[in-house]
């Protein structure tokens, strides 16, 4: 049994719901969606389009790896600035980046015109969602904070049910070029709904972490690199899962996707409000193991029936761990730019080495062995929590 954090009578009411989702929660919502239909649609999409252009793994990995490098360098610098700009014009500036470079994947082919372009939309992803979680933050009474970051994540969950095997679809009934053309769509989208955010009502926190430099301090640095590992692995499962798919015989390696993202969808309806009940290191804890499961499963797993089972097994890792590790986080930050900064850095920083990496040691072994690495890391990363961040925690309380 979990220890409770809070009462145990904890209902959604209405005037709960009614602080949750205010109007710029709403717009703010379907701004995301919007905008990750796009990163969801060119997961499963843009691995196979490279390969079609006959790059290796290695060179798939360093190039889709690429978007998240520029991301991780320019989130604490964004975190700063949210201390004066309001968020809204960040997601605007996001928007108009992957507009733009959604274009561009038309005109760049492989490697250096590609990785250019990697690296720009990278930069309006940082812009963008360091900006979204920041106000998300901001606008989220601290009672509420675990509940509203899990119904706001649902904005990238619904869109990796539905994106993935959309962006499947347009290639094999069109073209790529359509589907970029479509990802150009859904980023002037993003951008309109923005624009309609408020200006800012809730003032920017101003503080002494101000004065600190770049990042804030120890406090939120540490749980932050616990969500690299999480990140590392998604990076290159979503890299490298289609062309190990495809490869045996599956036609469209979205609908794993599409599986991992109804079991996230479901977990956080149902459960949201126990991230506001329970303990976040126990829940944080738990949802390690999952990850650990489903990448030993997946490096047996050949047919589509296992493929399924490993993305029901998966799903249930960030369905409240994320959303756990980002409140964690912001409890011990002193402000909700710097910390989101810190926190989505550390996780790009993930999301960049996971294809780079594996990209490697696939091409120096296998794919099974490559899945093992994976398990193996999440296995490292569950010892870190539990030795070095909660231990230490437990021993200063």
């Amino acid at each position: 049994m979990l220890p409770k954090c809070l009462p145990q009578k904890y209902e959604m009411t209405e005037h709960t719901i009614r602080k949750i989702f205010t109007r710029d929660f709403i717009l703010c919502f379907f701004a995301q969606f919007a905008f990750t239909l796009v990163i969801f649609s060119l997961i499963p999409t843009l691995p196979i389009y490279l390969s079609q252009w006959g790059s290796t793994e290695a060179e798939i990995g360093v190039l889709l790896g690429s978007f998240a490098i520029s991301s991780l360098f320019l989130r604490p610098f964004i975190g700063r600035a949210l201390l004066k700009i309001p968020e809204k014009y960040f997601m605007m500036a996001g928007a108009l980046f992957f507009a733009l470079t959604s274009a561009g994947y038309m005109f760049a082919p492989p490697f250096w015109p590609f990785l250019t372009v990697r690296i720009f939309q990278g930069m309006g992803f940082a812009f963008f969602t360091t900006a979204s979680f920041t106000l998300i933050a901001k606008i989220s009474s601290g009672a509420h904070m675990g509940q509203s970051l899990s119904y706001f994540i649902l904005a990238f969950t619904l869109s990796s049910a539905f994106a993935p095997p959309l962006g499947m679809f347009l290639i094999n009934r069109f073209s790529f070029n359509f589907l970029f053309l479509a990802c150009l769509g859904l980023s002037l989208c993003s951008f309109f709904i923005t624009h309609r955010l408020g200006k800012g009502d809730v003032p920017p926190l101003q503080d002494s972490s101000t004065k600190r430099g770049i990042f804030p301090n120890r406090k939120v640095l540490q749980p932050s690199i616990v969500g690299f590992s999480p990140f590392f692995i998604w990076g290159a499962l979503a890299t490298f899962f289609p062309l190990y798919a495809i490869r045996h015989g599956m036609s469209n390696p979205g609908l794993f996707f599409s599986t991992v993202a109804m079991m996230l969808i479901v977990s956080r309806v149902l459960g949201g409000k126990i991230l506001d009940l329970y303990n976040r290191e126990s829940i944080i804890a738990l949802c390690m193991t999952p990850y650990i499961i489903s990448m030993a499963l997946l490096a047996f797993s050949k047919t589509l029936p296992m493929f399924i089972v490993v993305a029901v097994v998966f799903g249930i890792g960030p369905a409240f761990l994320v959303p756990a590790l980002m409140a964690y986080v912001l409890d011990r930050g002193e402000s909700p730019g710097p910390a989101m900064g810190t926190f989505q850095a550390v996780t790009d920083l993930g999301l960049s080495l996971g294809p780079a990496m594996m990209g490697f040691v696939i091409h120096s072994t296998s794919y099974p062995i490559m899945f093992l690495c994976l398990a193996l890391t999440g296995m490292i990363n569950l010892s870190y929590f539990y030795f070095f961040v909660r231990k230490k925690r437990m021993k200063l309380r």
